[in-house]
């Protein structure tokens, strides 16, 4: 019964990621129409977008989750998500965008993407399978933008991006109906007391991740795999159809980053399970920052783009799975969902930055030059970060020293 329960919880968390997460990527397709349909340049909507992924940050549901459970919030989410792009269109503008694809989209996202439905998996899910789980669960995410892009693309061609966007609200709303898979109630201590951790009330275990130097290097490196996607997902479209590329082969590259990512997520969450998850997420920052150099160094053309939106796809969000699973591998499952919202929120302050500093530096400069060779620099520094962090499991009351001296 326990294992049918959390396959449940997979397949209906990785059906969630795969609408709520393909759906937001697709918003990078939609930069260039909706801001020529406004006249309101490319930084209202890329700060609409960046507002989206801060507010996508904020822990507050997780933790909202860990004191009631993960099913409602889903569920509530699902719903908002579909009202903000129903309302996209209505209330345009400047004004309207922030509120709708900004506030009410990034509220909805909080709900119904990697945070709160990972800590409903680690709830489920035992221990030695968490972070096998979190690569399936963060591999169908990237399918969603696989199958979602194109076919965004298609409809925006089709029918406008009004249109398009009343579709993509029909389809998110079905998550509501999924989230009747999730679990109705929050996590209790009796798995962590298993694996060895003493009981720890919130306040407790956030002192604990507080005076870990390691909680705070994963932290510092979500932030830049933020900068990284949110800018590559928003502003790559742009980007490539300003060297010439044409837009079906720069939505064509988004999706390749998707259907990569299916299978890097996939095998990283599987040798997460049995090699350091310090030294792969080492690993995978400095071979991004390898991968972006190479492709700004070489001609950008269709061919090029397609090759760098398969090669950053495969690295693309292969940290999730490898950085989740430190989390709970160090603090335990109870508070996971919290303590990795708080992680996840740095992510999104990197999200922030990555589109918004897009959209202001090219208006400012008319090129995304040094957007690109910051993402390069922040790489390799990530890489490095993550080699001190120790990942012993805090059980018997141990607690790492503190950052700094």
């Amino acid at each position: 019964m326990l294992r049918q329960k959390y396959i449940l919880v997979i397949i209906c968390g990785a059906l969630v990621v795969t609408i709520s997460m393909g759906v937001r990527q697709a918003f990078g397709i939609f930069l260039q129409p909706i801001s020529d349909d406004l006249g309101t340049g490319r930084e209202v909507y890329s700060l609409a977008i960046a507002l989206q992924n801060i507010i996508l940050g904020l822990p507050l549901m997780a933790v909202i989750a860990d004191r009631f459970g993960s099913r409602w919030i889903v569920l509530a989410g699902g719903v908002v998500y579909a009202v903000s792009l129903l309302l996209a269109p209505v209330i345009s503008g400047a004004a309207g965008l922030y509120l709708s694809l900004g506030l009410m989209a990034g509220l909805a996202l909080s709900s119904t993407t990697y945070v709160v439905v990972l800590g409903a998996i680690a709830q489920m899910v035992p221990p030695e399978r968490r972070t096998s789980a979190f690569g399936i669960t963060t591999a169908a995410g990237s399918l969603g933008m696989f199958l979602v892009v194109p076919a965004a693309q298609a409809m925006l061609s089709s029918f406008g991006w009004q249109t398009s966007f009343a579709i993509m609200a029909a389809i998110v709303g079905t998550i509501a109906l999924l989230a009747l898979g999730f679990p109705n109630r929050p996590a209790d201590d009796a798995q962590d007391i298993l694996d060895g951790f003493e009981t720890n009330s919130l306040p407790q275990i956030l002192t604990k991740a507080g005076q870990h130097s390691g909680y705070w290097l994963l932290n510092a490196g979500f932030f830049v795999c933020g900068f990284h996607v949110a800018f590559i997902a928003t502003h790559l479209p742009a980007f490539l159809a300003d060297q010439g590329v044409s837009p079906m082969a720069g939505a064509t590259a988004l999706a390749l980053i998707g259907l990569s990512n299916v299978f890097g997520s996939y095998l990283f969450g599987w040798l997460g399970d049995r090699y350091r998850k310090k030294t792969l997420l080492a690993l995978l920052y400095f071979t991004r920052a390898i991968v972006i150099a190479l492709f700004l160094m070489l001609p950008i053309t269709d061919v090029s783009s397609l090759i760098f939106g398969g090669a950053i796809g495969f690295l693309w969000l292969a940290t999730v799975p490898l950085t989740s699973g430190m989390v709970a591998q160090i603090f335990g499952s109870r508070y996971m969902t919290t303590l990795y919202g708080i992680v996840f929120f740095w992510h999104q302050v990197g999200s922030f930055l990555g589109v918004w500093l897009g959209g202001r530096i090219y208006d400012t400069t008319g090129s995304y030059n040094s957007v690109w060779i910051a993402a390069i620099v922040l790489g390799v520094v990530a890489a490095v970060i993550h080699l001190p962090i120790s990942e012993r499991p805090l059980t018997r009351g141990v607690v790492e020293k503190p950052v700094g001296p």
